[in-house]
């Protein structure tokens, strides 16, 4: 892309949106070397810039998490970021990583990252919920304490940005994680309860998604 160097340019054109954060994905993907200013760019005073950086390398992190994770500790920082965004990204994108962590770093982090479940903000759970599927499915000898994890959800306390009704989106969440790697889970009772219990819930895509998983997978114990 002419004009574009890999320097503080590229996060100015990303401030002044004259480069897409769309166009900013292709060109690290072709040009790692680009990384490093994402990572400082994340730091940025300039919220469209420092979101607009923490989206890109959230994004690379799905396509292409060889390239990001020498950066694992960068973003287990980012979970207790002042900038919720951030957290909400880093969560995604340790997640992603987990694809190729062959040092074993999430299991280090492993209590940081689901301590997040206790946050007062709905949307943090439900990123942690929403994403631990891809976890366990990466690492499948994580599978019963991601479980047990999941399994808290009923119990949250709630808070004014997590009412009642989050805690329903929340547990729908979950249903969709289980669904992912049940065929893993040892003990799949509890699971299974966990799930009939949400069958009573007011919320009708909540009941819908606990149908559908008692019907693939409760028939078959």
């Amino acid at each position: 892309m002419p004009g574009v160097r890999m320097d503080s340019d590229v996060l100015q054109k990303l401030a002044t949106k004259s480069l897409s954060k769309e166009q900013l994905l292709t060109m690290v993907k072709k040009q790692k070397e680009l990384i490093p200013v994402l990572l400082t760019g994340v730091s940025s005073p300039k919220p469209a810039v420092r979101y607009g950086c923490a989206k890109v390398l959230m994004d690379l992190s799905e396509e292409k998490p060889e390239l990001l994770y020498p950066q694992m500790d960068f973003f287990r920082h980012l979970l207790t970021s002042k900038h919720r965004i951030l957290t909400w990204n880093a969560i995604i994108t340790i997640a992603n990583l987990t694809r190729v962590d062959q040092e074993k770093k999430f299991d280090a982090m492993f209590e940081e990252y689901y301590r997040l479940l206790d946050d007062p903000y709905m949307v943090t759970v439900a990123n942690v919920v929403g994403n631990s599927g891809k976890i366990a499915k990466a690492k499948p000898y994580l599978t019963t304490p991601i479980v047990e994890k999941l399994l808290r959800v009923e119990t949250l306390a709630t808070t004014p940005h997590l009412s009642a009704e989050c805690k329903q989106v929340i547990a729908e969440h979950a249903i969709r994680a289980f669904n992912q790697f049940f065929p893993q889970v040892e003990h799949k009772e509890p699971v299974i309860a966990f799930v009939k219990r949400q069958r009573k819930t007011t919320r009708k895509t909540l009941r819908a998604e606990s149908s559908h998983f008692l019907k693939i997978w409760a028939a078959n114990l």
